[in-house]
């Protein structure tokens, strides 16, 4: 985390509170699961929710749904037919976010597909109009490549974790690399956020 703690719990406080299932979720999440600092909490969710509202996006795609925390806030935002498909590779960390989104409103709207993430996005047709990329670090250069075809006009795209916990000044070389990538490339205008890890929204240029 970037900012100091007081800080960030005084934003916490000062956000729209998660609901039971969310809280349920996390509980778990921490108590259970490897790596529960990967855990969307409760301001970077609720963040999601209203760029997914704002945006009116109908086509989701999430790159790492980890145990779907992220999944279920962003469903909160959806438009009437709006749907979500995200991709996870750990077979366990499917099973939970299957698990919690089959017992929220949203179960008919969202799709957890569990492989690797480049190969469904190939197998999935048509354009998306909000993506988040939360996946492998190592990864985030092919899918960025891999998405931004298919982003819609007016769509956007969410990277997580670009200041890497401050290390992408003299560590963790692959945000670095995803970094430097997209503040070069001519396609897309973008802006790097000091939200929780640092979140990167980009859209076409």
């Amino acid at each position: 985390m970037i900012v100091p703690d007081e800080i960030d719990g005084y934003a916490a406080a000062h956000t729209t509170p998660q609901p039971e299932l969310l809280r349920e979720l996390a509980d778990e999440t921490r108590a259970t699961l490897r790596a529960p600092q990967m855990l969307t909490g409760t301001i970077e969710g609720r963040f999601l929710e209203l760029l997914v509202f704002g945006l009116q996006a109908k086509r989701v795609l999430e790159l790492g749904t980890y145990s779907g925390y992220s999944s279920l806030s962003m469903a909160a935002g959806l438009p009437e037919g709006g749907h979500i498909d995200t991709c996870e590779f750990d077979e366990t960390h499917a099973e939970v976010a299957r698990r919690y989104i089959a017992q929220s409103p949203y179960a008919d709207r969202i799709t957890v597909h569990l492989g690797p993430a480049l190969d469904t996005i190939q197998q999935l047709k048509g354009e998306f109009d909000f993506v988040f990329i939360d996946a492998d670090k190592p990864g985030y250069i092919d899918y960025y490549e891999a998405v931004l075809p298919r982003l819609a006009e007016r769509g956007l795209i969410v990277a997580d974790n670009t200041l890497a916990d401050g290390d992408v000044i003299d560590g963790n070389p692959s945000i670095a690399r995803f970094n430097e990538h997209v503040a070069a490339d001519p396609r897309t205008v973008q802006v790097l956020l000091t939200v929780r890890d640092g979140m990167t929204l980009i859209r076409r240029a």
